[in-house]
């Protein structure tokens, strides 16, 4: 018996095995084999295995969306646009970087402004699931109408949600009413660059939302999460800070330029920050929106509840905070503004965002026009820049690799080595492993994990029709038991959902666990949930899978596994398409969904090669 193992980062991993990429196995014979094997593991449905979606409706509408260009350089009595900020801290008049380093490849531009503006936060507001979600909340719940536009404003469209609330202002998402009933409102997507009430709101998670957020003593308790920041408000606009890093600010001429006050804060660059708006509870109600008397909030997202409890808390053996991995720091001296001062500034932060959903920023840059989106921004550095983040988010290790002439048997050892459950946030994410196994003669004889042209993975439970889920495994026996980490929600009735509101409970959270989280000692808004909570292996931030892999071919055996991420899994999407195909807004994103030319990212990779 012999085997060979060896890990490696890189998709590249695939030309080890005789140029098997996905291309090359979408054939008829492929899939005929993976239906030919048994009926995947019931999930909650218990049907047998069937690989279309069952309820999906047959075809969308194909509209668009028509989101006018919002004004970045507004300036306003609480807030002010990017633009404005920009012009001293992104691209000179010349087309110069303002802020550069030099780096493998030259001169590389950091500049606070181009770095940011491609990122999710950025375009937190013109996100067309985000407006698809809204919109099937609002359609199932209309009852709760004014608590679903400012709940899902005050982190999407903040600077628009706080000037409302300080304004007197209404603030909707989506237009309601008609003019002929006399009930109409104007929601923000109708408008345009002419009302502050727009260009608040499509400014995204903007500078002077961020750098005005105050310490107030709530940030990092429940009262200063779920959107719970606080910008305070001041008579003139010259008294307004804008906290940041360095603890000897430039003050003059920011404050002449802007009429911010550069000001000092420590709480700028802590994860307390970050967890006003990623740590999200929700009060979840029945199927006729009304509150559920015997639970006061579900736990949505809990990134921030999850790092403290992972080995990079502040008090954890790595301390690491959320801002050390999304907003790296430089390692060389920075200019940090095109006027006002030559200083160069040690530890800057770079404003890159950086994040996982490179599937959301290409459907953007594809749809930039019609999302109100400015054509010059530069979503494939930044979609590149992010995939070499997502690279270093898992390992995967291939241990005790064996072939003993009739199967393969082989564990798969995967380590998170974020700082919060992987994947994160919202349920639509989910990550999960692809197996491909060849024998010497080049055969494809094995695999497990394909995903489809349309998303969809085969084998995978959600993915054939509402009402069933895929379970964890710790052993796979089957191509038709796919290893998935993800979240997935029911109501209080136990009823499998993808709706927010109506989300009160976890039917499943196998997402990976950071290192130094101990499963059996958690709050419960961060617990385990289904299988995976017996399964022992499955703890402190790292899971073994077990194959067992029967085959036929020529020894020896080339294996390749990757770990995958995937930010709209295709159960979720399919559930929005099915059930509320009429609301523009679904039929709009559906558009955008259909012409994507990629459903998700490799994370790491390992190949090794088992004989007899």
């Amino acid at each position: 018996m012999h085997n060979t193992e060896q890990k490696i980062n890189a998709p590249a991993a695939l030309l080890a095995l005789g140029q098997y990429s996905r291309l090359c196995i979408r054939g008829a014979l492929v899939l005929v084999a993976l239906l030919a094997l048994q009926a995947c593991s019931d999930g909650g449905g218990g049907d047998s295995f069937n690989p279309t979606y069952v309820e999906i409706a047959e075809a969308g509408r194909g509209t668009t969306p028509e989101i006018a260009h919002s004004e970045k350089t507004f300036e306003g009595l609480h807030f002010s646009g990017s633009g404005i900020c920009a012009s001293c801290h992104s691209n000179a008049e010349t087309g110069e970087p303002v802020m550069s380093i030099q780096d493998d490849a030259g001169t590389r531009d950091v500049s606070i402004g181009t770095a940011w503006e491609s990122s999710l936060m950025a375009n937190s507001t013109r996100d067309p699931f985000w407006h698809a979600v809204v919109a099937a909340e609002l359609k199932h719940f209309p009852n709760l109408k004014d608590e679903i536009n400012d709940t899902c404003t005050r982190c999407h469209a903040p600077m628009a949600n706080d000037l409302a609330k300080k304004e007197g202002l209404v603030l909707q998402v989506f237009d309601s009413g008609s003019i002929e009933d006399g009930d109409y409102v104007q929601g923000v997507y109708s408008m345009d660059d002419s009302d502050d009430l727009f260009n608040h709101a499509m400014d995204g998670v903007s500078c002077s939302m961020c750098h005005q957020m105050a310490d107030d003593g709530n940030l990092g308790t429940d009262a200063g999460m779920s959107g719970g920041w606080l910008v305070e408000t001041f008579d003139e606009s010259s008294e307004r800070p804008a906290y940041g890093q360095y603890t000897d600010p430039e003050v003059a001429y920011m404050l002449q330029q802007s009429d911010f006050t550069a000001s000092y804060g420590a709480h700028i660059s802590s994860s307390e920050s970050c967890g006003s708006c990623h740590n999200l509870k929700t009060n979840p109600v029945d199927r006729d929106g009304q509150p559920l008397a015997e639970q006061s909030h579900f736990a949505e997202q809990m990134m921030y509840t999850e790092w403290e409890n992972s080995i990079y808390d502040d008090a954890g053996s790595q301390p690491a905070s959320c801002q050390s991995c999304h907003m790296p720091k430089i390692d060389q001296a920075v200019q940090l503004a095109n006027a006002g001062s030559t200083r160069l500034r040690d530890d800057f932060a770079e404003h890159t965002m950086l994040g996982a959903n490179t599937v959301m920023q290409s459907m953007m840059r594809d749809f930039a026009e019609e999302l109100g989106i400015s054509g010059d921004i530069d979503f494939d550095e930044s979609i590149e820049r992010n995939r070499d983040f997502i690279r270093t988010s898992a390992d995967v290790e291939l241990q005790n690799l064996a072939y003993d002439g009739e199967k393969i048997d082989m564990d798969v050892q995967i380590t998170n080595r974020t700082g919060h459950k992987l994947p994160s946030g919202y349920h639509s994410r989910r990550v999960y492993l692809h197996v491909l196994v060849t024998d010497a003669s080049g055969k494809l004889v094995y695999e497990n994990g394909r995903m489809n042209e349309d998303g969809s993975i085969v084998g995978v439970a959600e993915d054939v029709g509402p009402a069933r889920f895929e379970p964890h495994h710790d052993v796979i026996t089957s191509a038709t038991q796919v290893q998935v980490y993800q979240a997935i929600t029911g109501d209080h009735n136990g009823k499998q959902t993808s709706s927010l509101l109506l989300a009160s409970q976890y039917l499943k959270d196998n997402r990976l666990t950071p290192l130094g989280f101990d499963k059996a000692n958690v709050p419960d808004d961060i617990a385990v949930a289904g299988e995976a909570l017996e399964d022992g292996d499955f703890n402190e931030g790292t899971d073994t899978v077990t194959y067992q892999i029967a085959t036929t071919g020529v020894a020896p055996f080339n294996v390749l596994v990757e770990l995958r991420y995937q930010p709209l899994s295709y159960g979720v999407v399919q559930e929005l398409f099915t059930n509320f195909a009429e609301l523009d807004q679904v039929d709009m994103f559906r558009t955008m969904y259909d012409q994507l030319s990629h459903h998700d990212e490799v994370i790491t990779t390992a190949i090794g090669t088992a004989d007899e």
